[in-house]
């Protein structure tokens, strides 16, 4: 059986094209079906304000929702986020909507703004394999952006996953985490914290308290944070392998081709900046939080809110988000010229 990181690996090989392509073929079979009121919702200029608009609180969003099509264009949605994700990616986008129902059952009737229908499309531009062009797929705890550029590069950031409940309350999966994925994303880091010698840990908690929720906040550009933690040079071989598992957690959301992309840039701008930091408790069922960062990227899990069984995670490229820096490349060889909608 081939290894998570070879097929990453194997996938690297193989370049972007192909999530690329199967993007593009996704959003033109939506756009197809859909009727020119649809189509209003949901396309926009490429270069519109809305695009850097990101949010992952229960909100009222544009777009086109699951609420504003029929139910037999469900379907074409869900191929969108197949085309842009890993299985486990979809898996884990779709265990996050449909616990919109369970917070509505749990919350009573009143809680109208719990609401699985209400994850929204956003398509900025013209897809197609070619071009320049964007993908947004949004809702309470999910926020996932794609940026095609000149049908060449892809951009995934930013990229947020959360859960609530994190732990399913009652029934017979009562005790269990609702998103495995999550809770793996947990419990390497959690499993790497312990590990640490005593003088490591001294590096890498800062506090004996988390914060509230995840630090670079959901501004356009992402904040990069302190430059504190445990550097990577400060560990064993094997923890350093370690780190890297807990990192390909969180890329491997994404296509496995978009998944080695994002590591191999993260190596290429050194592993020397890389810096693990936790803050909180690390016995499990309390209140923590965790981070890796380096030069162009941050990763950041926390787990505070009611009783530490509400997660968020994110993945943010601190140039690359909404595709800045491939833009930038593209508008230096190229005439700017903005991709309009039709």
């Amino acid at each position: 059986m081939l290894t998570t990181a070879l097929l990453i690996t194997l996938a690297g090989l193989a370049g972007v094209q192909a999530p690329i392509a199967d993007l593009s073929t996704a959003a033109n079979n939506l756009l197809s079906v859909l009727n020119d009121d649809q189509k209003a919702i949901v396309q926009y200029d490429f270069d519109a304000e809305e695009r850097w608009n990101w949010h992952f609180i229960p909100k009222e969003r544009p777009g086109l929702s699951f609420s504003d099509i029929q139910e037999d264009q469900y379907p074409l949605v869900l191929n969108l986020l197949r085309a842009g994700l890993s299985e486990t990616g979809y898996n884990t986008a779709e265990t996050i909507r449909n616990l919109e129902a369970l917070l509505r059952q749990m919350e009573g009737p009143q809680a109208t703004h719990r609401n699985s229908l209400k994850y929204h499309v956003t398509i900025f531009g013209t897809p197609s394999n070619e071009g320049t062009w964007g993908l947004r797929y949004e809702g309470h705890h999910l926020s996932l952006n794609w940026t095609i550029v000149d049908g060449k590069a892809l951009a995934s950031s930013p990229q947020f996953m959360g859960s609530n409940p994190g732990i399913y309350p009652d029934g017979p999966k009562k005790g269990q985490r609702t998103s495995e994925s999550l809770g793996a994303m947990e419990d390497l880091g959690r499993a790497f914290a312990t590990a640490l010698t005593e003088e490591q840990r001294a590096m890498a908690i800062l506090s004996d308290t988390a914060p509230a929720d995840i630090l670079s906040g959901t501004e356009r550009d992402a904040i990069m944070q302190d430059d504190l933690g445990i550097p990577y040079d400060a560990l064993t071989e094997a923890q350093q392998a370690t780190l890297f598992g807990l990192i390909e957690a969180f890329a491997t959301m994404q296509r496995p081709e978009v998944a080695a992309q994002r590591l191999s840039r993260i190596r290429k701008a050194g592993t020397e900046s890389l810096k693990f930091a936790w803050m909180g408790s690390i016995e499990l069922g309390a209140p923590h939080y965790f981070r890796v960062q380096g030069k162009t990227f941050i990763i950041e899990y926390d787990n505070t809110q009611n009783e530490a069984k509400h997660p968020h995670s994110v993945w943010r490229d601190f140039h690359g988000d909404f595709g800045k820096d491939l833009l930038k490349e593209h508008y230096a060889h190229h005439e700017h010229g903005a991709a309009h909608s039709h």
